[in-house]
């Protein structure tokens, strides 16, 4: 499994939604047993400033660089948080993500790839943030992982609840139709364009 730096909530989380984030994939199968580095490196999200200075404050950063500080306590591996407070189109922001701090450079794309995302001209949002945004807002009674009633090939993967009119199954997160996406995303989000190919 890759690593690609993404975004996975949309707005500015408040404490309980910061904490839920961070680690959204408790669920998974398997999670004592193996190595899950690359479900976590690169997602990031946005936070509130008091968020930001609570962490700051629980415990001395292992490093403060600039505009950023890591946490001193690993996730797993060499993955830890890193937090962030950007300038972006004169407007100071703050935000969370994940970096492997095995590559020194991840810190700095990791804030590269947040600055030029957030300089967006037009607000919109890719299928990738949009199935994203569904699995982080989706409360952990209502998304789950694909068991015996999927397909050996489909097991472990995400799943989500659908409700139908005649029955409420769970599935696949990464097979839902743009129909069903839409439903699932808040009404705020659900008419955002595509991101326009540049």
């Amino acid at each position: 499994m890759t690593s690609p730096i993404r975004k996975i909530y949309f707005g500015i989380t408040d404490r309980h939604q910061m904490f839920r984030l961070f680690d959204r994939h408790a669920q998974r199968p398997d999670r004592w047993q193996t190595d899950d580095s690359a479900l976590y490196a690169g997602e990031w999200f946005e936070i509130a400033r008091p968020e930001h200075d609570y962490m700051l404050e629980i415990l001395p950063p292992l490093w403060m660089r600039g505009e950023m500080f890591a946490m001193r306590e690993f996730l797993t591996g060499s993955i830890t948080s890193v937090f962030y407070t950007l300038s972006i189109n004169r407007v100071t922001r703050f935000f969370h993500a994940y970096c492997d701090l095995a590559d020194p450079r991840s810190p700095y794309e990791m804030r590269d790839a947040i600055v030029e995302r957030e300089r967006w001209p037009v607000k919109a949002m890719t299928r990738e943030e949009r199935i994203e945004h569904i699995w982080s807002a989706t409360q952990d009674d209502y998304r789950g992982y694909a068991g015996e009633a999927f397909r050996p090939e489909h097991r472990g993967k995400r799943t989500v609840i659908l409700y139908g009119r005649s029955e409420t199954s769970f599935q696949l997160l990464d097979d839902l139709t743009d129909a069903q996406i839409a439903e699932k995303l808040p009404v705020h989000l659900r008419h955002l364009p595509l991101p326009v190919a540049a």
